[in-house]
């Protein structure tokens, strides 16, 4: 079957920059995570496929290879053979080969390979991992210190990385010589390939290890230490260097990156570094006035004076009583939002003072109730209007 286009699998146009590049392959990094969907293989497919894709259209040069000849460009030929010297490099890797001569050295000082052109590398890095967590608003307000159990390839213990049974060592490749890569002459070009014997790593295992069969590496747990800084934001990403996955051999080890989600709260809407809270009052309290008390994110209490008169939807602000901004002392604004409340469940003797209170209020209708009186005038013109 046929690989799904780079950029489709990614929902970007091709000439997606890096940051919509980057905010794209994040958000489905998140929702097809494994963490997020044990046991779905669906789901599980779908996450390599966009970590292999965002792998290729984050790095200029893969980038530029991918976009002249596809995915061609990777699989040791030119789009199945239908591009320039497909027949004659036939047996040599085709573009794949090419391309890591004319890219390997700057590719491979990226990864941390340790393998210059033409050098052999025994070590090659290992893969970066993510990992997802959901953190509560107050965490999010106040920092975090917690654990992370990760499940990843480490270094084995019984070869210590090395990948030779205990008492034995790797040798040198035979065929390449411990260069890594061999060359060929065809027609007026000389083509340099991995070598096919070693992998291009310039050594062989006759005796591999029991422990890793060979590859230096065994899955396990471990226990990491991460600390979530105050006034983080939901999508930020930590990076912890070196706790990823080993890399091969005794290779330098992929980082770990951490995806924050921050949990709905159900009393507070952030937006940046201010926080909107709604709070209802009660309809004596907003006509005549009085303090209402009012929670904060830090978990204290702050009085809040509703003036005579105060309308549903009115807010308040309250300077500095927001969000953490991220590496600083500095904090947002908390706005609080007046939901006049209509009192139910009424006695008679209230009901009665209502009653009471609305036939005063028709003669002075409009210094009471300005609002409904002012709309009230309007449909009467908008009547009148009609009428002509």
């Amino acid at each position: 079957m046929a690989k799904k286009d780079y950029y489709e699998t990614l929902g970007v146009q091709k000439g997606a920059g890096a940051d919509e590049l980057k905010k794209a392959y994040r958000k489905l990094a998140m929702q097809y995570h494994p963490d997020k969907n044990p046991d779905d293989k669906s789901a599980e497919k779908k996450f390599k496929e966009i970590n292999e894709a965002y792998d290729v259209l984050k790095d200029d040069q893969k980038r530029a290879a991918y976009d002249r000849f596809g995915h061609g460009a990777f699989e040791g030929g030119m789009g199945g053979g239908a591009g320039p010297g497909a027949g004659g490099f036939s047996g040599f890797g085709g573009f794949s080969d090419i391309f890591e001569e004319m890219f390997g050295d700057f590719m491979g000082a990226q990864a941390g390979g340790g393998r210059g052109r033409g050098g052999a590398g025994s070590a090659r890095r290992g893969n970066d991992l993510s990992h997802e967590m959901e953190i509560t608003l107050e965490e999010a307000f106040a920092g975090k210190d917690t654990q992370l159990k990760v499940s990843s390839w480490q270094p084995c213990g019984g070869c210590e990385g090395s990948g030779a049974e205990k008492g034995t060592k790797p040798d040198t490749c035979d065929t390449c010589r411990g260069a890594g890569r061999v060359r060929a002459q065809q027609g007026f070009f000389t083509v340099e390939r991995t070598c096919p014997s070693c992998g291009g790593v310039g050594q062989t295992i006759k005796t591999p290890c029991n422990a890793c069969s060979g590859s230096g590496r065994t899955r396990k747990e471990k226990m990491l230490k991460l600390s979530v800084p105050a006034g983080v934001d939901d999508g930020t990403r930590i990076r912890l260097a070196g706790e990823g996955e080993a890399g091969l051999r005794s290779g330098a080890p992929g980082d770990l990156y951490v995806f924050l989600s921050i949990k709905p709260h159900r009393l507070f809407q952030r937006d940046g570094a201010d926080l909107y809270c709604r709070v209802p009052v009660p309809v004596h309290t907003v006509a005549l006035g009085g303090d209402v008390e009012v929670p904060t994110i830090d978990g204290k209490r702050i009085s809040v004076n509703v003036p005579a008169g105060t309308q549903t939807g009115t807010q308040f602000r309250l300077k500095g009583k927001g969000m953490t901004i991220l590496r600083s002392q500095n904090r947002g604004d908390m706005y609080v939002e007046v939901t006049v409340e209509t009192p139910v469940n009424l006695s008679k003797k209230q009901k009665d003072l209502l009653r009471e209170f609305a036939g005063d209020s028709k003669n002075a209708r409009n210094s009471n109730n300005p609002q409904s009186s002012g709309f009230f005038d309007k449909v009467k013109d908008l009547w009148e209007d009609l009428k002509d």
